[in-house]
């Protein structure tokens, strides 16, 4: 996945974050905590134990607690970062179906596992599996926030850059215009969200040979970029 893509979808991925949602500091709290701060760092071996631990203690609290399917997509994101994806998978699918069961299937929750799951297959070209995740995960994010919320532009985005691996840029080149509009509305014309979804839609552009259309998207979304973070941010290099 290019770099773009991962950086509009970060706005997605909030199951990968501690719950912290409880009273009380527990265990395991403790090691979510610390395998976030792990993960952040790319010290994988140290976050593999806390979150090997955090999921541990979250089996203790019964097969529908939020924080068990916190724990499993935490534990799954972390092989998905290393390419292991035959042990990630059957965690992102326990975690998805605990929100499923235990939120009901129009929770946004759901539409964030939805999502996790289908990176996970992206990141193998497993495109077919990847897309009804995707639009199921879409269409939760329309109907739970509105068809103008930074989320949807997010999900619109995904699956746009789903059909650009493919090959399909007629489909995907609506997606894109539909995303980009969302976040100059939601954000401003400046947003740094917006310089992705610019760079995103020249991308597009530029595998088609459009170059002169991509060239315009490709300067305007540097120059928010160098404005918004400086010349010398690692986005703007």
């Amino acid at each position: 996945m290019n770099q773009a893509y991962n950086y509009l979808l970060a706005a997605l991925l909030v199951c990968i974050a501690a719950t912290n949602c409880w009273a009380q500091t527990t265990q395991w709290d403790t090691y979510t905590d610390a395998g976030m701060a792990a993960f952040e760092q790319g010290q994988y071996p140290e976050a593999e134990k806390s979150f090997s631990a955090a999921l541990a203690e979250a089996e203790k609290f019964g097969p529908q607690d939020p924080r068990l399917a916190t724990s499993l997509n935490n534990q799954g994101e972390l092989y998905k970062a290393q390419g292991k994806y035959a042990e990630a998978e059957p965690l992102l699918k326990r975690s998805l179906q605990i929100r499923e069961k235990s939120l009901g299937p129009s929770h946004p929750d759901v539409a964030t596992a939805l999502n996790n799951l289908a990176e996970l297959y992206d990141s193998q070209r497993k495109y077919l599996e990847a897309e009804p995740l995707l639009k199921r995960s879409l269409q939760i994010m329309e109907t739970a926030w509105g068809p103008n919320d930074p989320d949807v532009a997010a999900s619109l985005n995904n699956v746009a850059s789903l059909y650009r691996a493919q090959g399909r840029y007629a489909e995907a080149e609506p997606l894109f215009k539909r995303s980009l509009q969302i976040w100059e509305k939601a954000l401003g014309p400046n947003d740094p969200d917006v310089a992705s979804s610019l760079n995103n839609l020249a991308g597009l552009y530029d595998s088609q040979g459009k170059y002169a259309e991509a060239e315009l998207l490709f300067k305007r979304s540097l120059q928010i970029r160098e404005k918004a973070l400086g010349p010398d941010h690692p986005y703007v290099a």
